[in-house]
């Protein structure tokens, strides 16, 4: 079985959830009722009944010595036909002692794993429950035979990798991939779900399809509810939206800061601070009135989109213009068709807000998004927003120093890149070189609630950082400092070589050495490490944020996926310790680090096909509404939960029809579109949520 196939985003999420579910749904299997195990084909795996009654269900325990174990479930009648559907939901829970990501694949006859099938995955902690679905893509993106390039998603075609027909779905494949030890699953019930809604732009919609992006920088070939048309719509929907402002102007029982003016006074600090109250973390503002951060990300930062190599992609493009000349470019790209360049850009949505705020709407754009967040009920602007807009001190706002000048660990990988060496000298003189800068900013303003450090860091499991430091040429400061630790226990590097089944002639020699331990013989060594790593980063950070801003809060990393050692570390030195949830709830979090601390989320989001762009980010709905209706049941779970003080929502705008110079991502994830329009449907649920935050909390 082959574990390609796989629209896996498991280095950036810690779960990908399900859309919201529509009321006609079909059960695919039902264990509930006497389930026949027989025609179950297992690899490296074992499946058997569980629970009774409502809790009944299939328990998969899976060995570990074949790639991709796990079992197939037939379709009882040799296939479905799931064509009203968007997503095949499995309900899985977790009753081991491991975290486990269960994949599930959706096949049609031939699949291989990489053409006609799709497959999500789902990582669970222990006791964790969770909802996986896989979504049944009838089209792949695609590139007009290489014509279209540089974007995570492309306009829909008729067929391709990564899709699927519907009407003829023969088997359902779930397992774990490459695994290093056994896990246990529990499979509770197995669903179609979701009304299936095509994507607004597919390559079929015009010939010519070139051009394909109009003035604002939208999708040309259809229209949509909200789509701009004219300067004059643009001029128009600013009115529109002032009267609507004034209408609601946000909740009542707000104190200036955006917290529970109507709750429980407590100690006033002048400074935002945690306090845990009635078995529930708060914050607390600098009046002492309860805060929950209900924020948005990304605050008027203008993405841009490579323009270099597309000529022919843009209509009546305004970049030729002079007035527009300030919205040309030259960004640094990471990853994808422009990596490691500079190309040309342009930014569609600040031309758009020049067209229709006028010449100064760099000061008119700032006071407007400060009414808008009150209108809508948010309290707070997230990371990567806007220094300007944020300055104007109206919306409570977090800032961030970060590590990215550090020298790595050689030895290291990850998605954004490798880990810093945190043992180096120049990590902390970096961090407080940032630190610094901020001095008489947001250092000692009561309105910056706290800092964030880095973010989505590669934690990896829980010897990863060791092994990398072991993998690491001999001047790597964390080398060093492991092999110092080392030296300390053992002395004699025989004693190590004992322990460890190495060879190592001199210390020395295991310096020069970058070769990797047997991880089960030198395990026990390389977790301590492991946390003296975690905790000299953590450490750190705190000192040098607390030596310029000492009232102030320490919000975490900002962690993807971590594990337990990384989780204990964050939560010693941390005064909130953050994670980036991209989940449809977070209902059944646990915190893997072994204590009670506050804990914030700095980024989750939803997107939708519906309106004319062609990625829906990293958690799919069917449409607006949907959005609107996930919104609300996400931040309705973290104020149900006893730990999280806040969620912030990932991003003010949405990403460019084209994708954003840096990464390629276009994702449909803002508030705002292009144009600046907001989606009505999601503003409305982000006001619904505002009004009743303290008392749903």
């Amino acid at each position: 079985m082959k574990a390609q196939c796989l629209s896996v985003l498991a280095t950036l999420v810690i779960g990908v959830a399900a859309p919201v579910a529509s009321a006609a749904e079909q059960t695919l299997f039902d264990f509930t009722r006497g389930f026949d195990a027989t025609n179950i084909a297992a690899t490296d795996a074992k499946a058997s009944a569980t629970g009774s009654g409502a809790n009944a269900g299939l328990r998969v325990a899976t060995g570990h010595s074949q790639p991709w174990p796990g079992i197939t479930l037939p379709a009882p009648k040799g296939q479905w036909d799931l064509s009203p559907y968007a997503h095949v939901m499995l309900s899985l829970a977790n009753p081991g002692t491991n975290p486990v990501t269960v994949f599930c694949r959706v096949d049609n006859p031939g699949a291989d794993g990489t053409e006609h099938c799709v497959t999500h995955s789902l990582a669970l902690q222990p006791g964790q429950q969770g909802n996986l679905a896989v979504r049944l893509r009838r089209t792949a993106g695609d590139t007009l035979g290489g014509k279209l390039f540089g974007m995570r998603g492309y306009p829909a075609g008729p067929d391709g990798s990564g899709s699927i027909d519907p009407r003829r779905i023969t088997q359902l494949v779930v397992f774990v991939t490459k695994p290093s030890t056994d896990y246990l699953f529990d499979i509770r019930e197995i669903r179609a779900a979701g009304a299936y809604q095509p994507p607004t732009a597919s390559i079929t919609d015009a010939d010519p399809f070139f051009p394909f992006i109009d003035t604002f920088g939208q999708y040309r070939h259809k229209d949509w509810p909200g789509k701009v048309k004219s300067v004059v719509d643009l001029k128009a929907r600013r009115e529109a939206e002032a009267k609507e402002l004034a209408r609601l102007p946000g909740p009542k029982d707000w104190d200036k800061f955006g917290g529970w003016a109507a709750g429980p006074q407590r100690q006033a600090t002048g400074f935002f601070r945690t306090e845990k109250v009635k078995a529930k973390w708060w914050l607390v503002d600098p009046e002492g009135r309860l805060f929950f951060s209900h924020g948005i990300d990304c605050v008027r930062m203008l993405d841009t989109t490579p323009i270099e190599e597309r000529a022919s992609w843009f209509a009546d493009f305004p970049g030729n213009r002079p007035e527009f000349a300030a919205f040309r470019s030259r960004g640094s790209a990471l990853k994808g068709h422009y990596a490691g360049r500079k190309p040309e850009c342009f930014s569609f949505a600040g031309a758009n807000l020049l067209r229709k705020c006028g010449p100064d709407w760099h000061t008119a754009y700032p006071q407007l998004i400060h009414q808008r967040l009150r209108s809508w009920g948010l309290n707070t602007i997230g990371n990567w927003s806007d220094s300007a807009t944020y300055r104007l001190r109206l919306t409570p706002y977090t800032d961030s120093v970060g590590s990215g000048g550090a020298k790595p660990i050689e030895g290291s990988e990850g998605y954004w890149g490798k880990f810093p060496d945190v043992f180096d000298p120049g990590f902390g003189d970096g961090l407080r070189g940032a630190m610094e800068r901020k001095r008489n900013d947001s250092a000692g303003d009561p309105w910056c609630i706290g800092y964030f450090s880095d973010n989505e860091m590669s934690w990896g499991n829980d010897t990863s950082l060791a092994l990398a430091a072991l993998q690491s040429p001999p001047e790597q400061a964390a080398k060093q400092v492991f092999i110092a630790d080392l030296k300390a226990k053992y002395a004699d590097i025989e004693k190590l070589n004992q322990a460890w089944g190495t060879h190592h002639a001199t210390w020395d020699a295991l310096l020069q050495s970058r070769q990797a331990p047997d991880n089960s013989k030198a395990s026990s060594d390389l977790a301590a490490f492991y946390t003296h790593t975690a905790e000299q980063y953590f450490r750190t950070v705190r000192e040098v944020i607390k030596a310029v801003a000492p009232s102030q809060l320490y919000l975490g990393c900002r962690f993807a996926a971590v594990n337990a050692r990384a989780a204990a570390a964050a939560a010693k030195y941390c005064d909130v310790v953050s994670y980036n949830i991209y989940h449809l709830n977070v209902a059944d979090f646990k915190f893997n680090g072994g204590a009670d601390v506050p804990l914030i989320i700095g980024e989750f989001h939803l997107g939708a096909l519906d309106r004319g762009l062609f990625h829906p980010g990293l958690v799919p709905v069917a449409n607006q509404q949907a959005r609107a209706a996930a919104y609300k049941e996400y931040v309705l779970s973290a104020l149900r939960h006893p730990q999280f003080v806040g969620c912030h929502w990932f991003q003010y705008a949405d990403e460019p029809t084209t994708g954003r110079v840096w990464d390629e991502e276009n994702y449909q994830i803002g508030f705002v579109d292009v144009a600046d329009t907001p989606y009505a449907e999601t503003i409305a649920a982000s006001r619904e949520v505002g009004a009743k935050l303290y008392g749903e909390r």
